[in-house]
């Protein structure tokens, strides 16, 4: 299944939570829906742990002035 058409699906999943179960019920659905996806991403492994907790070490000047 392509990217388009699972975005299209997410997006018509979190319109019909949104009419039907308020504002507070979208919130929690696309919460959801985006731990998922990195949860995925991390089975799939396409993502590592040590991407969100390595230092940044480009373009920035890391002197003390």
């Amino acid at each position: 299944m392509s990217m388009a058409a699972v975005g299209l699906l997410a997006g018509m999943a979190l319109g019909i939570v949104g009419y039907f179960g308020g504002f507070g019920a979208f919130v929690l659905v696309a919460a959801l829906g985006a731990i998922g996806f990195v949860a995925g991403k991390f089975l799939d492994g396409d993502l590592e742990a040590g991407d969100f907790f390595r230092a940044r070490t480009g373009g920035r000047d890391t002197r003390r002035r």
